[in-house]
């Protein structure tokens, strides 16, 4: 669930629910030890994962599983599993803990996903998951996430989809409520924004790893895109924004 949703937790549907030792439970969080909620004997044990999306993307990934999912174990066996793991490494780290913790915090997000699309079997219009099922919208992601620098079209698509245009574009609007282009041109700028925060390339080097022919055209977009120029963009992320100062 996202950040802040209210909620509770009890051991059965008739118990009545405490107020939560707020403070304590913000120190275990902060401290990453453990906290304890009701009387002994322990019966239940609780994992709490948190994943956050980069704020330089703005493809709607993680927003579509903002609301509340509840999976048992007998609907998907293989996150009971994983689960398991993932205790068993956080009860005894050792050399590699964090790199392993990491990588199956990675497993659960798609475990996730995969329930989500479960669940919802004919949701597809404006969400970008539900798009995945929609065949002709799949291949045609995988091309721009695959090759974001080649100079698409929507008939170049097309093609690399053996569709024909008309139908690539009738799928994309049905799909994530965009054309082609839009979409193209929103990944193409969030890969500009990673880059331009996390390397020293220079903005020519940046542009044409995303598919502009030339700095002033990359610029152009970028500017339409997030606002600003991309060097005042990449001196601001880094803590040198001279207007501020």
């Amino acid at each position: 669930m996202s950040p802040g949703t209210a909620h509770g937790m009890a051991s059965g549907p008739d118990v009545r629910m405490g107020a939560c030792d707020v403070e304590s439970a913000a120190r275990a969080r902060a401290e990453g030890s453990v906290f304890r909620l009701g009387p002994p004997p322990v019966r239940t044990e609780l994992i709490t994962v948190h994943y956050a999306q980069d704020p330089a993307v703005t493809t709607p990934v993680l927003t579509a599983l903002a609301r509340p999912l509840h999976i048992t174990a007998s609907e998907n066996p293989g996150l009971e599993k994983t689960v398991d793991f993932l205790t068993a490494e956080l009860a005894r780290p050792q050399i590699g803990t964090t790199a392993v913790v990491n990588s199956v915090v990675d497993l659960l997000l798609v475990q996730f996903i995969r329930a989500w699309l479960a669940r919802r079997p004919g949701e597809r219009s404006g969400s970008w998951l539900g798009a995945m099922r929609d065949p002709v919208v799949h291949d045609a992601l995988a091309c721009i996430h695959g090759a974001p620098e080649r100079p698409w079209t929507t008939e170049s698509l097309a093609a690399a989809t053996s569709v024909s245009r008309a139908t690539l574009s009738r799928h994309f609007r049905s799909a994530l409520g965009q054309p082609p282009g839009a979409y193209l041109t929103r990944w193409r700028m969030d890969l500009a924004s990673i880059r331009l925060r996390d390397t020293d390339e220079p903005v020519e080097a940046i542009s044409g790893a995303v598919g502009y022919g030339s700095p002033h055209a990359f610029s152009r977009a970028f500017r339409r895109a997030r606002g600003m120029a991309p060097g005042a963009y990449r001196t601001r992320l880094r803590g040198h924004d001279p207007a501020r100062e």
